[in-house]
């Protein structure tokens, strides 16, 4: 018998197991508050509840509890970079990145990555599988346990593409927005895609208040296909008018990043097109030096060319900030470490 997943069941879902087992409707507040409160590994943690239960529990149900493989701190910054175990021996990567408005962490959606970015870690080797919504709140619990302290925003921005596991990731979402569990506001959550058209504008329709991320990266069709394969299937033009939709029924702005590669898309050409790409959109750029990986030739841009690329999109009107570095002496690139870990 497959066991069921009882840390991505929402409360009513779990009521109605437990009232399939015999057992009384409040046991269902109790076992919640113990996972997504409590944070615990085993249900032998959950005191309050009897021996019996307990049992019927682990004959039915599996606690997905990550195991922290390894943990990389920055000296430079303090962001710590997390690899942690899944129950099948696969392993994903999370971040915790320290502001002052509060702890952040970003958090992987799947193992592996199938969307082929010629500039990403994760995709090297390709999709492994999805995550279930519990992996990818355990991720964030066992963060905030290690540290001894809230985490107050969460980004999927990690490992794999949060779209390409819709399902999952909306009950990931409505898991960690719930008054039961963390209670982080959806406004502190955002999700970063690299253009699925057909799920942003389902993600539209949810009218959730999370905010959407576009991975731009280019200027133009040409340009984008030259870095992003899904380019091939979905346009660039039809891709910003799925996110001028999103905005039109979240009133959410949107955020486009755009990594920075010497000399192949950080001209001044390359600028002026990005201006006229987006201008009129309720939006932010964040301008990312790129994070080069030893599989491929890419390069930073130099800083000067980074800051001659932000105060031209602002001589446009657009709104832009270069995102600060952290983590660059730590497998800072999403799927470094887990690779590396791998290949050792």
């Amino acid at each position: 018998m497959k066991m069921k997943d009882i840390k991505s069941w929402n409360l009513k879902e779990l009521g109605e197991f437990l009232l399939s087992l015999g057992e009384k409707p409040f046991r269902a507040k109790q076992i919640y508050h113990w996972l997504h409160r409590k944070h615990v590994r085993t249900f032998d943690e959950m005191t309050d509840i009897s021996n019996k239960l307990k049992e019927k529990l682990k004959e039915t149900c599996e606690l997905t509890a990550l195991q922290q493989i390894q943990v990389q701190c920055s000296r430079q910054d303090g962001t710590r970079k997390y690899l942690f175990a899944l129950s099948d021996g696969n392993m994903v990567e999370s971040v915790l990145m320290r502001y002052k408005h509060g702890n952040s962490v970003c958090i992987s959606s799947q193992v592996g990555c199938r969307m082929g970015c010629r500039f990403c870690a994760s995709t090297l080797d390709g999709l492994v599988r999805s995550l279930a919504p519990g992996e990818m709140l355990d991720q964030v619990y066992r963060i905030q346990e290690e540290i001894g302290e809230r985490v107050s925003h969460v980004v999927v921005m990690g490992t794999g593409e949060p779209l390409d596991n819709y399902d999952n990731f909306l009950k990931f979402v409505n898991l960690l927005s719930d008054e039961h569990g963390l209670h982080i506001s959806q406004r502190n959550i955002t999700v970063s895609t690299c253009g699925i058209v057909p799920k942003i504008r389902r993600l539209a329709e949810e009218k959730l208040q999370i905010t959407l991320a576009l991975s731009l990266h280019a200027s133009s069709q040409e340009k984008r296909l030259q870095l992003m394969p899904v380019a091939k299937k979905y346009g660039i033009q039809e891709v910003i008018e799925a996110c001028s939709y999103y905005f039109a029924k979240t009133g959410r702005r949107i955020t486009f990043e755009y990594s920075l590669v010497g000399g192949v898309n950080d001209k001044s050409e390359d600028a002026a097109l990005l201006a006229g790409l987006i201008r009129g959109l309720n939006c932010h750029v964040n301008l990312i030096p790129v994070n080069p990986i030893k599989e491929r030739d890419y390069v930073q841009s130099h800083p000067q060319e980074v800051l001659n690329f932000k105060n031209q999109l602002e001589k446009y009107g657009i709104n832009v900030t270069i995102r600060r570095e952290m983590g660059r002496d730590i497998d800072g690139a999403c799927g470094q470490l887990r690779k590396r870990f791998i290949e050792r």
